[in-house]
């Protein structure tokens, strides 16, 4: 690392973290969809904050609107910063119009330069043989397959709590059994979806947590957290190292927070990492 390059305090210890592309403590964001993200304002980010930041996802369908051109001029300036690039889970509203429908949307995302193809299923109801097809036909294009699962039908959206609630929750075991089925399919990751577990609930499902961990393990298994006291639960519990998805404009604090230099008065000096020979 050159010297502009390294930390402005480098004396100072911090947390060490591993560099990428990392196969643990992986951190990605979210693109413009609750705020607008040009690529010069992405370019901010990233020259800020590159250094920790994985993957970024395009939320919502987002890039549905816009040009091409910005679209691929955000995914070249995520690139620069060895940053790659997910769809989010848009496929969800592609499977409503036909496999010719989701061919062509697999198409035009390796033509517009996306790494991550996201494959949810929290609005419609897919048989998992499909579901396990659909990441095998993204592996063979060259793209990588996160399968994103949860408790909770209708997650994802702009649902809110009360409906939510009234749809009630699944079983655990369930989504347990489909991401077990999608990883070994070739997805390279789960995405935990947080409604239902820390999202739109009166209390934390935090047993259901457990359970996925303890099912999955962490190295493949990412969360969710979009509010800081979410994800400042799952470092205190899970580590420095947990793989977490969180808004773009909160990774600065996310990373204080792994590399143990700053906290809520729970966390301040406890997050610690060990790197012994």
């Amino acid at each position: 690392m050159s010297d502009d390059n390294e930390h402005a305090l480098r004396s100072l210890r911090i947390n060490q973290r591993q560099g990428k592309p990392r196969s643990r403590g992986i951190t990605e964001i979210r693109g413009p969809y609750y705020t607008p993200l040009g690529k010069n304002g992405l370019a901010d980010v990233l020259e800020i904050a590159g250094e920790y930041v994985d993957s970024l996802k395009f939320a919502g369908g987002s890039f549905a609107i816009m040009p091409r051109r910005v679209v691929r001029e955000l995914i070249e300036a995520a690139h620069l910063f060895d940053v790659e690039v997910s769809t989010g889970g848009f496929i969800e509203y592609v499977l409503t119009q036909g496999p010719a429908a989701v061919e062509d949307y697999l198409k035009q995302c390796k033509e517009l330069g996306f790494d991550v193809i996201e494959l949810s299923a929290g609005f419609v109801t897919l048989p998992l043989d499909d579901w396990a097809s659909l990441v095998r036909k993204v592996g063979a294009s060259g793209m990588k397959a996160k399968a994103e699962v949860g408790i909770q039908f209708g997650a994802g959206g702009a649902s809110g709590k009360e409906a939510l609630e009234t749809a009630g929750t699944g079983d655990v075991r369930r989504a347990i059994l489909q991401a077990n089925r999608l990883l070994d399919a070739g997805a390279f990751m789960v995405m935990i979806e947080s409604e239902g577990i820390t999202e739109c609930v009166g209390s934390w499902r935090t047993d259901v947590i457990g359970e996925i961990v303890a099912a999955l393990g962490l190295e493949r298994t990412m969360f969710e957290a979009a509010d800081p006291a979410v994800f400042g639960w799952y470092v205190q519990n899970y580590g420095a190292e947990v793989n977490l998805f969180v808004d773009h404009s909160q990774i600065v604090q996310l990373e204080c927070l792994r590399a143990g230099i700053w906290g809520t008065s729970g966390l301040w000096g406890r997050v610690q990492t060990y790197k012994g020979s």
